[in-house]
This record gives C-alpha cells, structure tokens and sequence, in this order.
C-alpha cells in the first residue's frame, strides 16, 4: 500500500475541513455575545471568562446546569429548519440556573453528527448565539463531533452547559416558601422542548404531516411544533432583584406542571393549581383530542401552557404579576400555598418529584379548552 492509496480520517467520515469552516460561519454570532468579561475568542482551547465582579459579593455561590432538546431535533431535521433549536437549548439550560435565584454568566455547547455540514451547525450555532444574546448569558466555547458510524450521516443532537451565581443569603427554594403564599403561572411559549417523543406519536397516529395547515392553531403543524422554547432567566433575574416577597422559581419541564412545582414545595405543605385558571392553549388540547390521550398523562408530561412558576408572598404578587406582563409574559395566580393535612391523594395529587421529598401539589377543576 503506497502513501497515496492508504486510508485517511476523511475516507473513514471525518472532514476536518468543514469543521473549520463550520467555525468561520458562526464565529461572528458567537462574538457577539461577548462583552468585555470575556477574554480571547472563537478558537481557544478554554474560554475565559473574567470573573472579578464576583468579588462584591460577599459569598457567591455558582450555580450550573446542564441539559438537550430531546427528540424535538427530529422535527427539526425533518423541516430543514435548524436556527431555532440553539433557543431551546439555551431556556433549557439558562431557565434552569435562575431558579435559585442566580444570575446565568456562561454557556457552552456540544453538538454531536455524523457529519459535518459547515451551513447547518453554522445555524445550529447561530440560534445558540441568539437564546445566549436574549438570555444575556456569554458562549464562551463549544465542540461539534462528527461521528461516522455511530450517527447517521445527517443526524445531530445538542447539549449545552452553563454557569451563573447567586449571593447564598439570597437563594430562592423551598426553604423560604410559607402557607399564604400565592402561586403564580408565567405562559409558555407552546410546547417548549419537552415530550416530544408523545408528541411525535401523535402526530403520527393522526396521519398529519408536517406541513398540514391547522386553523386553531393559525400556522401548520411543524411550524406550532418548532416554537422556541420561551428564555426566562433575565425576567427571572430582575424579578429576584425587584419583588422582595419573591420566594421560589419552578421551571417546568419533563414530568409537567404539578411535579416541577412539587420540587419547591416544602414537607408539610400542599400547593393548589387550579386548572381552570387559564384557557389551555389550542395546541395542548389538539394533541390530546388527536392521540385520545388521558388528560392526567398529558399533564404529566406537557407544560399545559405554563412555562415557568414563581411562589410569592400575597402582597407581591400583582407587582410580580405586572412585572411579568410588562415583559411579555402573561402571568396569573393558578393558587395557594397551605398546610398539607395529607388526606388528598389521587391522580390529582403529586408529592415530591425527581427525588425530592417534598410537600404536594393538588390539582383542581378542569382545564377551560
């Protein structure tokens, strides 16, 4: 076997070249999220990112989170639409961080294919680039792998990381919630990026395509389905900042409305959500009509309109509420916090979730289609 015959990484799938210029698309929209706290640019091995402002507080704590879009790339890839996905990867990460109350400061990404094409992680990257800008959060690095043999050549999926900080006498959670409390709805976007792989089935079992225009929802299928996920961290942050009865965040994400706000509620107290408290956005009631899916699975894994809840002291909430609607995010009371006598249980009441110990949720009334 001479020098010319022999096998090199591109014959084996991995193209070196259009990684590089994959970089040269998206390095001008991954600039454009640094400020002057960032040192160095596109192409470092580390990002670094200047942290003497952490210097005023007193104890910062970093808070970090990490996290993907799940099979919401599938309609992704089946649309060639790929500038969207970076926002849902952004929410997913950064909404988490602001929970606790903490400030999100840098991101990173990683995105896995079977094949580099330079103009679709270029979008993939500028979409990231975009959510970072709305989220107020620096890309300061990122990976693309391209793994031939393990990813079809056209599949991707992305992962994304990040770091914020919070003042430690200033965390949000559970431990500050009272009974009295009044807890407060902020509207999702639409479906966000979480149960997709339901959603997706439904989609399938009804025989819709993607491009089947439907008219309560004013726009086809696949483009309800692609919705960027709503980014919350700096209404979030200024909230924490302004509404001094400001108690906890609860990001909803997989597992539902009931079982992410369960996570904040301490033992010994039950939260209400009453579910005719807000009209259930058209795309929530279409998926469960189409797919005959039992209302308490559906929300069990769907937001059902609400993307993000905030647990405040009564006299706060309509600051907190107008707050929230001055930032384009309808908000409006779902309950109350009380003492848990523990005699509800049933499909209508959750008790802790994803391994914490916590108070219950009970859902009540209907949902208003």
């Amino acid at each position: 076997m001479t020098e010319t015959d022999g096998l090199t990484y591109a014959a084996a799938g991995v193209d070196t070249h259009a990684g590089d210029r994959a970089v040269e698309l998206m390095k001008s929209a991954v600039a454009k999220t640094h400020g002057p706290e960032v040192l160095g640019g596109v192409g470092a091995f580390a990002g670094l990112f200047d942290a003497s402002a952490l210097l005023s507080y007193k104890r910062p704590l970093l808070a970090s989170s990490t996290d993907g879009v799940g099979t919401k790339i599938v309609i992704a890839r089946a649309l060639g639409v790929h500038d969207t996905i970076g926002q849902d990867l952004v929410a997913m990460v950064v909404d988490d961080i602001v929970v606790c109350g903490a400030k999100p400061l840098v991101m990173t990404d990683y995105i896995a294919c079977g094949r580099v094409v330079p103009e679709r992680i270029a979008d993939i990257v500028r979409g990231i680039a975009e959510g970072c800008s709305m989220a107020g959060v620096a890309l300061v690095g990122g990976e693309t792998a391209e793994h031939p043999g393990v990813m079809e050549p056209d599949d991707y999926d992305v992962a994304g990381a990040a770091i914020g900080v919070v003042e430690a006498d200033a965390v949000l959670g559970a431990e500050r919630v009272r009974p009295g409390d009044v807890v407060v709805a902020m509207a999702s976007s639409g479906l966000h990026s979480n149960g997709y792989s339901l959603v997706r089935s439904v989609v399938k079992h009804a025989g819709w395509e993607l491009d089947r225009h439907v008219d309560e929802l004013g726009r086809t299928v696949g483009e309800e389905l692609l919705e960027p996920t709503r980014i919350y961290s700096e209404l979030c942050v200024s909230l924490a900042a302004s509404v001094p009865g400001l108690h906890a965040f609860s990001h909803v994400t997989g597992g539902g409305l009931a079982a992410n706000v369960a996570r904040i509620i301490p033992a010994g107290l039950a939260a209400s959500v009453a579910r005719d408290a807000w009209d259930l956005p058209a795309v929530f009631a279409l998926v469960q009509a189409a797919g005959k899916v039992p209302w308490h699975d559906l929300e069990a894994t769907l937001n059902m309109g609400v993307g993000m809840v905030a647990i405040v002291a009564p006299e706060d909430a309509d600051a907190l509420m107008a707050a929230s609607a001055s930032a384009g995010v309808p908000a409006w009371v779902l309950g109350e916090v009380t003492e848990d006598d523990g005699r509800a249980t049933g499909q209508d009441t959750v008790r802790g979730a994803k391994g914490v110990d916590g108070g219950a949720v009970n859902l009540t009334g209907a949902y208003r289609a």
